[in-house]
């Protein structure tokens, strides 16, 4: 086993650091955990339970499409060669002379007077190239939380690789691999825009476009199991500390930084929100409690390496305050914002917390922080002078960019497929749920596994009375008094 450490070895080169790859490696596997199984179990067990199986499903499949589109097409669109000053080259990233390669973020450097240089991690192409589709599987299954309870599963199977190709790239080539936004010095440190605002503003255009549940599900939708929900709710936070702590593509100082924000503007952030629902509501909510771990964890992202503790204790109150006032108050005051059916608030606990931690990000940003990390030297947000007052400027920039790419690209990619698949159940199956969808059903509560048949079930009562009849003619006619098992 000691030849495994050899140095000389040609599966170990000069530049591979075993560290800063394992690290790596496990930030892929934790932030996969996350989608696989975090968000399959979360899905389908906070929704009705007619809906269980799709929206897990929906995860599922989310999960592999977006794996294989990304090496055939997706990762070089998003972190090769410049196209367009947004966009990058597509192509395939599986040639093994280009994944045994050391990685490097932008592959192309423009320079625009600023100082701007390229990242080379001390691991292999494969490495970047899995972690970053974890990035990616993730940003698509939120965008489901949206529609999940009506969308045919069909016209999901052909949204997810059109906007993974048209939307998710444009925002991580323009921010993280060398596209304008990169060049130009928004922060996004780990995704708070690429990830949150974009899976936000494109679930709430695709709610809008699938159209509402039906009348009953909207007024009670509730969690099918609590207690499974607060599992996969568990993996999503837990799997945060890879999802921030990867982001500096080291095992340094910035990403022990990170991940100790990270947790704490979670925790923050879901006793604010659980406070307020106390305060306002007279009791603690497990649903309000996640959504305020949610929003703690999305608050945070954009800056999770760059910021001081104390104001990822800030961001938290913000993260824990501000969305779950849009929610509680604004929504139910705006009849824009109700006529969209968002089912599991993603506007609000993604778009509307990715947001407000980019711009907190503007304001709290270190500058010896800052220059651990960041391509554009002299960043650092408004708090501490010098260029801090055009960084703030700068992530509203980044933010309307986003926004606006997300609404244009979502609406014509739901309209493109509209044409060839509705992108709504049928009213009666949307009367049945996941039987219509898929031919099975989350729980088998009675028999061998198998489905209730109602007409079944009456001929065995009724065979059961005429047996009782002639058994004991003083039997009661409907005296169901006795559990039959099936």
């Amino acid at each position: 086993m000691a030849g495994a450490y050899d140095a000389s070895l040609p599966g170990v080169p000069d530049w591979l650091n075993k560290g800063d790859n394992a690290w790596q490696l496990t930030s892929a596997t934790l932030v996969g955990l996350q989608s696989m199984p975090g968000l399959v179990i979360l899905y389908a067990s906070i929704v009705k339970k007619k809906w269980a199986v799709n929206s897990a499903f929906m995860a599922l499949y989310a999960f592999a499409a977006v794996l294989l589109c990304w090496v055939l097409l997706c990762y070089k669109m998003a972190f090769g060669d410049e196209l367009l000053p947004f966009w990058g080259k597509g192509g395939p990233a599986f040639d093994q002379g280009y994944l045994k390669g050391q990685a490097k973020i932008p592959e192309t450097v423009r320079k625009f007077g600023n100082g701007t240089t390229e990242n080379m991690p001390y691991f292999p192409m494969a490495t970047l190239v899995y972690f970053q589709f974890t990035f990616a599987a993730i940003t698509t299954i939120l965008v489901a939380g949206s529609v999940l309870g009506r969308m045919n599963i069909k016209a999901w199977m052909a949204f997810v690789p059109l906007w993974l190709i048209f939307s998710y790239t444009v925002g991580a080539y323009s921010l993280w691999g060398g596209g304008f936004l990169y060049h130009w010095g928004v922060i996004d440190y780990s995704g708070g825009y690429v990830i949150h605002l974009s899976s936000g503003v494109a679930g709430f255009v695709a709610a809008y476009w699938v159209g509402p549940r039906p009348q009953a599900d909207r007024e009670r939708f509730p969690p099918n199991n609590v207690l499974l929900m607060l599992a996969g709710a568990g993996l999503l936070w837990m799997g945060w500390s890879g999802f921030n702590g990867g982001a500096p593509y080291a095992a340094n100082l910035t990403s022990s930084i990170a991940v100790l924000n990270t947790n704490l503007s979670a925790a923050t952030s879901l006793l604010v929100w659980t406070c307020l629902d106390v305060i306002f509501f007279g009791k603690p909510s497990v649903i309000g409690a996640i959504q305020g771990m949610v929003t703690g964890l999305a608050g945070v992202t954009p800056g999770a390496g760059l910021i001081q503790t104390w104001a990822a204790i800030i961001i938290g109150i913000f993260s824990g305050s501000i969305p779950w006032a849009s929610m509680m108050i604004i929504h139910k005051k705006s009849t824009l914002l109700q006529q969209v059916d968002d089912t599991l608030a993603v506007f609000y606990t993604h778009a509307v917390a990715g947001v407000l931690g980019g711009l907190l990000t503007g304001l709290f940003a270190h500058p010896d922080l800052c220059v651990l990390l960041l391509p554009v030297p002299n960043t650092n947000g408004a708090f501490y002078g010098g260029n801090g007052g055009k960084q703030f400027l700068k992530q509203l920039v980044g933010a309307a960019f986003i926004t606006v790419w997300n609404v244009v690209s979502t609406t014509l990619i739901l309209l493109a497929v509209k044409m060839f698949i509705p992108l709504r159940m049928a009213e009666e199956e949307l009367g049945i749920g996941d039987d219509a969808a898929h031919g099975e059903e989350a729980y088998a509560l009675w028999g061998d596994g198998e489905k209730f048949d109602a007409t079944r079930h009456e001929t065995q009562m009724q065979q059961f009375e005429r047996d009782q009849e002639a058994a004991h003619p003083s039997y009661v006619h409907g005296a169901r008094g006795v559990t039959i098992v099936l």
